[in-house]
This record gives structure tokens, sequence and C-alpha cells, in this order.
């Protein structure tokens, strides 16, 4: 008799806003079928002007590490990236490495994920996507300088009933970073796990050299790297090209969507 080899699943822990809509469907598509995905949600604060209600999600943010209740994980991530731009990156990698120690399992938020994401694939200039009210994108851009990138462009994406990462439709979306005039190589951070970015990969990433990287897919690839225990890698491959299942992966329009043991793809090229 024949015994089929079975593949250990990962456990990742999540932890989001309450009304945020895109994170789990896209890290649930991005994960695919190598983790499991658990969710705690921050508590919701009504009535809190933004900058509190972020303010509050830091604060609180220790003691959601808890919310799983002893559920044994591979990795945990907060996937939420406002609140960390009213800190300093370090600030923000300093807590995480607290908060690892503490879980007992590794943690990043989406933005430290980020960052080791832009340094995995060698990105250091890029162009800014943000749906945030201007004085929050006015932080995200110094975040990410401090960091130690260049940011060359800052696109300011605006739904049609305001500034919201939750409202902006991937239409508007689309349409917003083709007026932006872009140039035809750059390599564009859409910040933002709220923001509906899979659906908007294939569109902007045609006839281009453009690398399009996002909270959520950098998110995915350093979850499903520590959950798995083995390298994944976040390549850039073409969306145009069709590589089949087996060894390889399938990026599917405008959503690359990983298979078993297969690299997660950044839509884009390398740039020369």
């Amino acid at each position: 008799m024949r015994t089929r080899s079975v593949v250990s699943r990962g456990r990742v822990g999540v932890i989001v806003a309450p009304a945020n809509p895109s994170a789990e469907p896209e890290l649930t598509r991005l994960l695919g079928s190598r983790a499991d995905m658990h969710v705690a949600r921050f508590p919701v604060r009504r009535g809190l002007p933004l900058a509190e209600r972020l303010e509050s999600y830091n604060d609180e943010l220790p003691l959601m590490v808890y919310a799983f209740d002893g559920l044994p994980l591979n990795a945990m991530v907060m996937a939420c990236s406002e609140p960390r731009y009213l800190l300093g990156p370090d600030e923000d990698r300093e807590q995480c490495a607290r908060l690892s120690a503490a879980a007992g399992a590794p943690f990043a938020s989406s933005t430290l994920a980020t960052r080791e994401a832009l340094a995995h694939v060698g990105v250091s200039d890029i162009v800014l996507v943000s749906p945030y009210q201007p004085w929050l994108t006015e932080l995200a851009e110094r975040f990410w300088k401090t960091a130690g990138l260049t940011v060359t462009q800052t696109v300011q994406v605006r739904a049609k009933t305001g500034y919201s990462s939750y409202a902006v439709t991937p239409s508007e979306l689309i349409s917003q970073v083709e007026l932006a005039d872009v140039p035809e190589d750059a390599v564009l951070l859409f910040t933002g796990t709220g923001l509906p970015t899979l659906p908007v990969l294939g569109p902007l990433s045609t006839g281009n050299d453009r690398l399009l990287l996002t909270s959520n897919l950098c998110t995915a690839w350093w979850a499903l790297s520590r959950a798995t225990g083995q390298r994944v890698t976040l390549s850039r491959v073409p969306h145009r090209s069709r590589v089949p299942a087996q060894g390889g992966h399938v990026p599917a329009q405008g959503s690359p969507v990983p298979s078993q043991g297969s690299p997660i793809p950044a839509q884009g090229r390398r740039p020369a």
C-alpha cells in the first residue's frame, strides 16, 4: 500500500482593524494551501478621531498577541499599516522583536514585513501609493525615507467619498495611478492592508516594466516564510508569463496565488 506524504500546514495569527475589508480575503488567497489563517480584531473605538484610534491600536497591540489564547502559531502579523506610521521604523522593529519574545512566535507588523520584503527583492527607490488622509500620507512618506528608501513620487489616492483605504475601489485605484504618470520602470508600493490591491496588479503592470508590491503581498510573504520554516521567494516574475504549476507558480491575472512550495510573485519585472 502506498502512503502519500503529508505536507504540514503552518498557522498564522493575523491581527486586523475591525472594519478592514481586504486583509483577510487577500491574505487567504496569498497564503494559499501552505498555511491556515487565524484572525483577531482590535476593539472597536467608536467616536475617536483617526489619530487617537490609530494610537489606541499601537497601545493595545501588546495585549492583542494574547488574543489567540494559547493557540499554537508559527507566525503572527499585525495586518494594519496606518498605526505604525505614527512610530519610526526603529521603534516599529524594536516593538516587533519584543512581541516575538512575548508571543513565542515570530511577529511582524505589516510595515516591518514590507521593509524585509523590499530588502529581499533589492529595492531602494519606490513610488508610494497612499489612500490615506494627506497628513497620514506625509507620515508614511517620512517613515519610508527614514527606513532608508528613496521615495521618488507619492501618489495620493482618494475614494469618491473621501480619503479611506476601505472605500477606494479597484477602478478608482487603477485610474488614479494611471493619471499620476508613474514611470514605466518604477517600483510601486501600495500601502494599506485595507486597500483592494490584488485586482489592480495585472492592469497596472501590463505593457511596462513596473514592479508592484503591496502591504498584503509583503505581509503574506513574510508570514509564509516563517510559518512554513522554508525559504519563500518573493519573485519578480512578469504577470504575462504563465509558469507550469509543477515546481513553480501560476500568476493569475491581477492576483498572484502561490501554490504548494512555490514563490509568491511580485507583479512586474525586475528593473534593469
